[in-house]
Protein backbone atom coordinates (compact mmCIF):
# COMPACT_ATOMS: atom_id res chain seq x y z
CA UNK A 1 0.00 0.00 0.00
CA UNK A 2 1.94 3.03 -1.23
CA UNK A 3 1.11 6.51 0.03
CA UNK A 4 1.00 9.84 -1.79
CA UNK A 5 0.43 13.04 0.19
CA UNK A 6 -0.24 16.29 -1.69
CA UNK A 7 -0.40 19.85 -0.37
CA UNK A 8 -1.89 22.35 -2.82
CA UNK A 9 -1.33 26.06 -2.16
CA UNK A 10 -2.22 27.92 -5.37
CA UNK A 11 -1.20 31.35 -4.04
CA UNK A 12 2.19 30.19 -2.75
CA UNK A 13 5.52 30.42 -4.55
CA UNK A 14 5.60 26.62 -4.20
CA UNK A 15 1.97 25.73 -5.02
CA UNK A 16 2.47 21.95 -5.12
CA UNK A 17 4.25 19.81 -2.50
CA UNK A 18 4.18 16.02 -2.72
CA UNK A 19 5.47 13.18 -0.55
CA UNK A 20 5.41 9.53 -1.62
CA UNK A 21 6.41 6.30 0.11
CA UNK A 22 6.64 3.26 -2.16
CA UNK A 23 5.67 -0.10 -0.62
CA UNK A 24 6.64 -3.18 -2.60
CA UNK A 25 8.01 -6.71 -2.37
CA UNK A 26 11.67 -6.42 -1.47
CA UNK A 27 12.70 -8.88 -4.17
CA UNK A 28 11.08 -6.90 -7.01
CA UNK A 29 13.99 -5.07 -8.70
CA UNK A 30 13.92 -1.33 -9.30
CA UNK A 31 16.23 1.56 -10.10
CA UNK A 32 16.31 5.12 -8.67
CA UNK A 33 14.89 8.04 -10.64
CA UNK A 34 16.68 8.82 -13.90
CA UNK A 35 15.91 9.21 -17.62
CA UNK A 36 15.33 5.49 -18.15
CA UNK A 37 13.13 5.65 -21.29
CA UNK A 38 14.81 6.56 -24.60
CA UNK A 39 11.40 7.00 -26.24
CA UNK A 40 10.53 9.64 -23.61
CA UNK A 41 13.80 11.49 -22.91
CA UNK A 42 11.94 14.29 -21.11
CA UNK A 43 10.74 11.92 -18.35
CA UNK A 44 12.59 11.29 -15.09
CA UNK A 45 11.31 8.50 -12.86
CA UNK A 46 12.05 5.39 -10.88
CA UNK A 47 12.29 2.25 -13.01
CA UNK A 48 10.38 -0.93 -12.19
CA UNK A 49 12.76 -3.40 -13.82
CA UNK A 50 10.23 -6.23 -14.04
CA UNK A 51 7.51 -4.23 -15.80
CA UNK A 52 9.60 -1.56 -17.50
CA UNK A 53 7.42 1.26 -16.17
CA UNK A 54 7.43 3.44 -13.08
CA UNK A 55 5.55 4.21 -9.89
CA UNK A 56 6.45 7.93 -9.85
CA UNK A 57 7.86 10.22 -12.53
CA UNK A 58 8.03 13.83 -13.70
CA UNK A 59 8.42 15.34 -17.15
CA UNK A 60 10.37 18.45 -18.10
CA UNK A 61 7.11 20.37 -18.55
CA UNK A 62 6.44 20.19 -14.83
CA UNK A 63 3.88 17.37 -14.67
CA UNK A 64 4.09 14.72 -11.94
CA UNK A 65 2.43 11.30 -12.24
CA UNK A 66 2.18 8.63 -9.55
CA UNK A 67 0.36 5.29 -9.65
CA UNK A 68 -0.76 3.15 -6.71
CA UNK A 69 -2.45 -0.25 -6.50
CA UNK A 70 -6.02 -0.42 -5.24
CA UNK A 71 -6.73 -2.59 -2.21
CA UNK A 72 -6.15 -6.34 -2.68
CA UNK A 73 -4.69 -5.96 -6.18
CA UNK A 74 -0.97 -6.40 -5.57
CA UNK A 75 0.99 -7.88 -8.46
CA UNK A 76 0.29 -8.54 -12.15
CA UNK A 77 -2.67 -10.44 -13.63
CA UNK A 78 -2.92 -12.43 -16.88
CA UNK A 79 -4.28 -10.36 -19.74
CA UNK A 80 -3.78 -7.04 -17.97
CA UNK A 81 -1.17 -4.41 -18.82
CA UNK A 82 1.33 -3.29 -16.22
CA UNK A 83 0.13 -0.33 -14.18
CA UNK A 84 3.67 1.03 -14.40
CA UNK A 85 2.85 2.09 -17.97
CA UNK A 86 0.30 4.60 -16.71
CA UNK A 87 2.63 7.40 -15.54
CA UNK A 88 4.51 7.19 -18.83
CA UNK A 89 1.25 7.49 -20.76
CA UNK A 90 0.24 10.46 -18.62
CA UNK A 91 3.58 12.23 -19.00
CA UNK A 92 3.24 12.44 -22.76
CA UNK A 93 0.95 15.38 -21.89
CA UNK A 94 2.01 18.97 -21.31
CA UNK A 95 -0.26 19.62 -18.32
CA UNK A 96 -1.89 17.72 -15.50
CA UNK A 97 -5.30 18.45 -17.03
CA UNK A 98 -4.32 16.94 -20.37
CA UNK A 99 -2.76 13.97 -18.58
CA UNK A 100 -6.01 13.37 -16.68
CA UNK A 101 -7.96 13.49 -19.94
CA UNK A 102 -5.63 10.91 -21.47
CA UNK A 103 -5.96 8.51 -18.53
CA UNK A 104 -9.75 9.00 -18.40
CA UNK A 105 -9.99 7.72 -21.97
CA UNK A 106 -8.37 4.36 -21.15
CA UNK A 107 -10.26 1.08 -20.87
CA UNK A 108 -10.39 0.32 -17.12
CA UNK A 109 -10.35 -3.42 -17.89
CA UNK A 110 -6.94 -3.13 -19.56
CA UNK A 111 -5.26 -2.77 -16.14
CA UNK A 112 -5.76 -4.07 -12.64
CA UNK A 113 -7.49 -1.46 -10.45
CA UNK A 114 -5.37 1.58 -9.67
CA UNK A 115 -5.22 5.02 -8.13
CA UNK A 116 -3.25 7.83 -9.72
CA UNK A 117 -2.18 11.31 -8.68
CA UNK A 118 -1.45 13.77 -11.49
CA UNK A 119 -0.22 17.27 -10.69
CA UNK A 120 1.46 20.37 -12.01
CA UNK A 121 1.91 23.82 -10.47
CA UNK A 122 -1.66 24.81 -11.44
CA UNK A 123 -3.87 21.70 -11.13
CA UNK A 124 -3.93 18.30 -9.47
CA UNK A 125 -6.15 15.24 -9.85
CA UNK A 126 -6.91 11.95 -8.17
CA UNK A 127 -7.92 9.13 -10.50
CA UNK A 128 -9.57 5.86 -9.48
CA UNK A 129 -9.87 3.01 -11.96
CA UNK A 130 -11.96 -0.02 -11.03
CA UNK A 131 -12.84 -3.23 -12.90
CA UNK A 132 -16.19 -4.04 -11.26
CA UNK A 133 -14.71 -6.35 -8.61
CA UNK A 134 -14.93 -3.90 -5.67
CA UNK A 135 -17.86 -2.58 -3.69
CA UNK A 136 -19.05 -0.11 -6.33
CA UNK A 137 -19.48 -2.92 -8.87
CA UNK A 138 -18.52 -0.76 -11.86
CA UNK A 139 -15.68 -0.79 -14.34
CA UNK A 140 -14.82 2.88 -14.70
CA UNK A 141 -12.13 5.53 -14.67
CA UNK A 142 -13.17 8.26 -12.24
CA UNK A 143 -11.34 11.62 -12.19
CA UNK A 144 -11.57 14.18 -9.38
CA UNK A 145 -9.76 17.49 -8.97
CA UNK A 146 -7.77 17.70 -5.76
CA UNK A 147 -8.94 20.59 -3.60
CA UNK A 148 -6.69 23.20 -2.08
CA UNK A 149 -5.00 21.99 1.08
CA UNK A 150 -3.93 18.48 2.01
CA UNK A 151 -4.97 15.23 0.33
CA UNK A 152 -3.74 11.70 1.01
CA UNK A 153 -4.09 8.66 -1.24
CA UNK A 154 -3.30 5.03 -0.40
CA UNK A 155 -4.94 1.90 -1.83
CA UNK A 156 -8.35 3.29 -0.91
CA UNK A 157 -10.16 6.42 -2.08
CA UNK A 158 -8.75 9.90 -1.49
CA UNK A 159 -8.77 10.78 2.23
CA UNK A 160 -10.63 7.52 2.88
CA UNK A 161 -10.83 6.81 6.62
CA UNK A 162 -11.05 3.07 5.92
CA UNK A 163 -7.30 3.28 5.43
CA UNK A 164 -5.66 3.03 8.87
CA UNK A 165 -2.70 4.99 7.53
CA UNK A 166 -4.91 7.86 6.45
CA UNK A 167 -6.80 7.81 9.76
CA UNK A 168 -3.59 8.16 11.74
CA UNK A 169 -1.34 10.24 9.52
CA UNK A 170 -3.51 12.65 7.59
CA UNK A 171 -4.22 14.73 10.71
CA UNK A 172 -0.51 14.69 11.54
CA UNK A 173 0.48 15.94 8.10
CA UNK A 174 -2.25 18.58 8.26
CA UNK A 175 -0.94 19.83 11.62
CA UNK A 176 2.74 19.76 10.65
CA UNK A 177 4.51 22.96 9.54
CA UNK A 178 4.63 22.90 5.72
CA UNK A 179 8.05 22.18 4.22
CA UNK A 180 10.04 25.15 2.89
CA UNK A 181 11.64 23.99 -0.35
CA UNK A 182 13.41 27.31 -0.86
CA UNK A 183 15.35 26.60 2.35
CA UNK A 184 15.64 22.85 1.75
CA UNK A 185 13.67 22.36 4.96
CA UNK A 186 11.54 19.22 4.83
CA UNK A 187 12.04 18.16 8.45
CA UNK A 188 8.38 18.09 9.42
CA UNK A 189 7.44 15.74 6.58
CA UNK A 190 10.57 13.59 6.73
CA UNK A 191 9.80 12.67 10.33
CA UNK A 192 6.29 11.60 9.37
CA UNK A 193 7.44 9.74 6.27
CA UNK A 194 9.89 7.71 8.36
CA UNK A 195 7.44 6.87 11.14
CA UNK A 196 6.87 3.19 11.89
CA UNK A 197 4.16 3.89 14.44
CA UNK A 198 0.69 2.46 13.81
CA UNK A 199 -2.55 2.25 15.73
CA UNK A 200 -2.84 -0.90 17.82
CA UNK A 201 -5.59 -2.39 15.67
CA UNK A 202 -3.96 -1.52 12.32
CA UNK A 203 -0.93 -3.80 12.11
CA UNK A 204 2.29 -2.77 10.34
CA UNK A 205 0.33 -1.58 7.31
CA UNK A 206 -0.95 1.32 9.38
CA UNK A 207 2.52 2.86 9.61
CA UNK A 208 3.95 5.30 7.10
CA UNK A 209 7.14 3.28 6.73
CA UNK A 210 6.11 -0.37 6.56
CA UNK A 211 8.36 -3.15 7.85
CA UNK A 212 7.09 -6.74 7.81
CA UNK A 213 8.52 -10.25 8.14
CA UNK A 214 7.14 -11.23 4.72
CA UNK A 215 9.50 -9.13 2.62
CA UNK A 216 6.84 -6.57 1.74
CA UNK A 217 7.41 -3.03 2.93
CA UNK A 218 8.56 0.47 2.19
CA UNK A 219 11.46 0.37 -0.27
CA UNK A 220 12.00 4.06 -1.13
CA UNK A 221 10.50 7.53 -0.79
CA UNK A 222 10.28 10.88 -2.57
CA UNK A 223 9.70 14.52 -1.69
CA UNK A 224 8.77 16.83 -4.58
CA UNK A 225 7.94 20.51 -5.01
CA UNK A 226 6.82 22.48 -8.06
CA UNK A 227 7.45 26.25 -8.25
CA UNK A 228 4.99 28.86 -9.45
CA UNK A 229 7.80 30.51 -11.43
CA UNK A 230 8.13 28.45 -14.60
CA UNK A 231 11.78 29.51 -14.85
CA UNK A 232 12.62 28.09 -11.41
CA UNK A 233 13.76 24.52 -10.92
CA UNK A 234 11.46 21.91 -9.40
CA UNK A 235 12.66 19.92 -6.40
CA UNK A 236 12.91 16.15 -6.12
CA UNK A 237 14.55 14.53 -3.12
CA UNK A 238 14.81 10.74 -3.10
CA UNK A 239 15.51 8.23 -0.32
CA UNK A 240 17.12 5.15 -1.89
CA UNK A 241 15.66 2.84 0.75
CA UNK A 242 13.43 3.24 3.79
CA UNK A 243 13.09 6.85 4.91
CA UNK A 244 14.81 7.14 8.24
CA UNK A 245 17.37 4.53 7.20
CA UNK A 246 18.44 6.37 4.03
CA UNK A 247 18.78 10.15 3.57
CA UNK A 248 16.81 12.16 1.05
CA UNK A 249 19.16 13.27 -1.72
CA UNK A 250 18.53 15.48 -4.78
CA UNK A 251 17.60 13.69 -7.98
CA UNK A 252 19.93 14.63 -10.84
CA UNK A 253 17.73 16.12 -13.55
Amino acid sequence: MCTVTVLRRPADSWPLLLAANRDELAQRPWRPPARHWPAQPDVIGGLDVAGGGTWLARNDRGVIAAVLNRINTLGPAPGRRSRGELPLLALAASSAGDAATAIRSLDPLAFRPFNMVLADARDAFWIRATDGSDENGRAEVFVESLPEGLSMVTAYDRDDARSPRIRRYRPLFAAAPPPRPEENDWRSWIGLMASREADADAGPGGAMTVVTATGFGTVCASLMALPADRHANPVWLFADGRPGDQPFMPVDS
